[in-house]
């Protein structure tokens, strides 16, 4: 897996997750229960991974979206 995206925001990772799969790219989300274990403070970001094969499709789909990391 590869990291595609960092970010303390849960509104751009959601999005960020409805827009790959909906493109049929397998997006997994890491670090959701740290996140979660801090108080959802947005002290620690989660992480969006791809598989290697789907990085240069899914970042071109966020660039054309305008969604990149904090």
């Amino acid at each position: 897996m590869k990291e595609l995206l960092r970010t303390t925001d849960p509104v751009k990772m959601a999005m960020a997750t409805a827009l790959l799969e909906g493109e049929g790219i397998t997006a997994f989300q890491m670090d959701v229960h740290m996140s979660v274990l801090e108080g959802s403070l947005g002290i620690l970001p989660r992480r969006l991974m791809v598989h290697p094969r789907d990085v240069f499709l899914a970042k071109a789909i966020l660039a054309d979206n305008q969604i990149g990391s904090d």
